[in-house]
């Protein structure tokens, strides 16, 4: 199952295709697409903190190193870190 944004729009996909659909020029969505992305999105949401928090609190959005050794080197130790700081959240909230 993929769960795509609009930006994926029109594209095929190898397997069960859950991408949120567009209004595109004089065709209005149905209301059953309107509540199909409302499903998709409140599915995606769960994914995209992670990414959402890697960049914002870790400035994860671009590395300037130049192999690729070393951007997966940063890359690792930005995970560490994030998942500290979510375990951190987490604990500050009493659930784990």
């Amino acid at each position: 199952m993929v769960y795509r944004d609009r930006g994926y729009f029109g594209a095929k996909s190898r397997s069960y295709d859950a991408t949120m659909k567009r209004a595109v020029k004089e065709h209005s969505l149905r209301m059953s697409d309107i509540l199909r992305d409302k499903i998709i999105s409140s599915k995606r949401v769960q994914m995209e903190r992670v990414y959402a928090v890697t960049k914002k609190m870790f400035k994860a959005g671009k590395f300037l190193a130049t192999t690729v050794q070393r951007v997966n080197l940063k890359m690792l130790f930005t995970v560490f870190c994030s998942n500290l700081y979510h375990l951190i959240t987490l604990k500050i909230k009493g659930i784990s």
